[in-house]
């Protein structure tokens, strides 16, 4: 949480904090070593959030959601990353799988999954990733064939975030390879479908309590009805018009992490001694950490101004790739000099400080590489 209250901010949002802190505190943060070890959360924990009201909190209340918008779905986040929590996929599974099924989805697919997954009876996941395609999704090789009145989809996927739990997964496909972009299409598998099958939980270098898997769909029969958007070739679209809803909680997460890193920083810098002086007293360290708070509070006006426009629909999509490039790559920068005021605690895993490191590198490299960011705001100017 940021030491000064962002704009947006309201009362009913301040009470929403607290309880979401709470929460954190009690739910996530005393798990991380185990998570860490298992790689990815208890599958209950999905179930306790969705009984007080945590899951799909921008969904609508026919739905099975909490009737928020995207503000009460910041707050959750940075709560999450304040209690040092990187384990769970909840912004994944509420502020991106739920609202393509908001915004594509039939009146009755709405009603047949959204309250599935408002209720932690369903963890979603979106597979995107293939093992030969990264940022560039008109290329994936996944197909869906018709046959009849079904698809039957075939193809591998990769670091796809919840994949290990996912009951749900939108899955990017071809439905006509030699249309290009115009041949994507987005369906909905669900993991109990004959052929569908996971790989393994990947071991990644940080978010490791993180469920992060490859998925593998071997004639996996889907219902014609299953199709987002009712028409063919639709994917490419839905996809561009939801990344940048993803790329600003890119945001969010890593202005989170900034501002976490510094609190702890001031914090271990006060209660460490150097040479017999508190090592916050040396001026290298408070002149670093006046920097790294000044880093971490223009990253937040940036922030705040991207989450107002967001919320009153006028977020377009170069400034969300200046948001995610720009707060990525500061946010790295910070918590890497955060890490050299610890010392050599600050490379220890039990650490918070060293989890953020790690956890931080992968923000420019996934939502669209921050190369492909560079590219997206060039092409405006």
């Amino acid at each position: 949480m940021s030491a000064t209250r962002s704009p947006w901010m309201n009362t009913d949002l301040d009470d929403f904090r607290d309880m979401a802190r709470t929460f954190c505190e009690k739910e996530l943060a005393p798990h991380q070593d185990r998570w860490m070890e298992q790689k990815q959360v208890d599958r209950e924990l999905w179930n306790k959030a969705g009984e007080v009201g945590l899951l799909c909190l921008s969904i609508p209340e026919e739905y099975g959601g909490g009737g928020g918008n995207f503000a009460h779905e910041t707050v959750l986040i940075e709560e999450q990353a304040a209690c040092g929590d990187s384990c769970w996929g909840v912004a994944l599974h509420n502020a991106i799988v739920a609202h393509y099924l908001l915004a594509y989805g039939t009146e009755q697919q709405k009603l047949d999954w959204l309250p599935k997954m408002a209720s932690g009876e369903w963890v979603g996941a979106i597979a995107m990733t293939e093992p030969g395609t990264g940022s560039d999704l008109q290329n994936v090789q996944t197909k869906a064939v018709r046959e009849g009145d079904d698809y039957v989809v075939n193809g591998a996927k990769t670091f796809i975030t919840n994949g290990g739990q996912a009951d749900v997964v939108l899955v990017v496909a071809k439905t006509d390879p030699a249309a290009g972009a115009q041949g994507i299409s987005l369906l909905v598998v669900e993991a109990n479908r004959a052929g569908f099958r996971r790989g393994r939980i990947l071991d990644k270098v940080g978010l490791k309590g993180q469920d992060t898997a490859e998925l593998f769909f071997d004639d996996v029969r889907v219902p014609v009805g299953n199709l987002l958007g009712g028409t063919e070739g639709q994917g490419f679209v839905q996809l561009m018009q939801q990344l940048p809803q993803e790329r600003l909680l890119i945001g969010i997460t890593s202005v989170a992490a900034m501002e976490m890193a510094v609190r702890e920083t001031v914090r271990y810098t006060k209660d460490r001694s150097a040479f017999g002086r508190e090592v916050f007293s040396f001026q290298n360290t408070r002149f670093t950490l006046a920097e790294a708070a000044t880093e971490a509070r223009v990253c937040r006006v940036f922030l705040d101004d991207c989450i107002a426009k967001h919320l009153a629909g006028e977020l377009d999509i170069p400034t969300v790739a200046m948001l995610k490039w720009w707060t990525s790559e500061r946010a790295m920068r910070v918590i890497d000099e955060c890490v050299q005021l610890h010392g050599g605690y600050g490379y220890m895993s039990e650490y918070r400080i060293a989890r953020a490191w790690t956890d931080q590198r992968v923000q420019k490299i996934y939502g669209g590489t921050n190369e492909i960011m560079k590219e997206i705001i060039s092409r405006t100017l």
